[in-house]
């Protein structure tokens, strides 16, 4: 599928691409959730416990894709190469399991972006890196669990993204081709997986993207930079 102008873009435009789209795969943080404000409070609280002063949102937002990972590096300049990093991660994650519902919700417009999937009768599920424990209950609280074709996280093939097993699992959990698919994720590696997969790519710049490596340079289908572009 060769790209396709990146100006007004929506969903809707790639029907006249994919005519035979039946499913819309997401991936969940920075894409569909907001929830980068309980990714990073684990961070600055181990920050304030090591006696340093909490980092604004704005410096830790870019990293809420990466995880604890890259969390714990930018918060704390703790990596994998290090010994404690194992212990680190263990609490970050203990700290973020215990609030991570406190203010995550849907980006402004992908509910009516769901909605109108719905009334399309185009299924649509969550393929994320994110542990699978966390993702369903994430779901749950997001309102979106039942109403999902799949709910699945980084540990549920055991083969995380930029891997493309993740997508070719939700789709088979859709019921669909991975032909008849679109993802749509903030960060490179959903590009790449959706590539591997056979289906079709929206990058969505409004996520947690960071400037590095900006999203038009990924090779999506589409680049999007608000959730309300996607509408139908």
């Amino acid at each position: 599928m060769k790209n396709l102008d990146q100006t007004m873009l929506s969903l809707s435009a790639l029907f006249e691409h994919r005519p035979h789209l039946q499913c819309v795969l997401f991936d969940l943080d920075g894409t569909v959730a907001d929830t980068a404000t309980d990714l990073s409070m684990p961070v600055n609280e181990m920050r304030i416990e090591r006696g340093m002063e909490p980092l604004p949102l704005s410096e830790l937002r870019p990293f809420a894709s990466t995880g604890a990972r890259g969390l714990l590096k930018k918060g704390l300049g703790v990596t994998p190469a290090d010994a404690d990093f194992e212990s680190m991660r263990d609490e970050f994650l203990r700290r973020y399991e215990y609030g991570m519902c406190n203010h995550t919700q849907l980006f402004d417009g992908i509910g009516e972006l769901l909605d109108q999937l719905d009334r399309r009768q185009i299924r649509w599920g969550i393929v994320s890196n994110k542990v699978e424990k966390y993702v369903r209950p994430i779901c749950d609280h997001l309102g979106i669990a039942q109403r999902s074709t799949c709910m699945i996280g980084g540990d549920t093939t055991g083969y995380p993204k930029p891997h493309p097993r993740p997508l070719l699992f939700g789709a088979e959990l859709s019921g669909v081709d991975p032909l008849a698919c679109i993802y749509l994720g903030d960060d490179r590696r959903d590009i790449e997986a959706a590539h591997a997969a056979g289906m079709g790519s929206i990058a969505c710049g409004y996520g947690y993207c960071g400037d590095e490596d900006p999203p038009s340079a990924w090779g999506a289908d589409r680049v999007v930079h608000n959730p309300r572009e996607l509408l139908l």
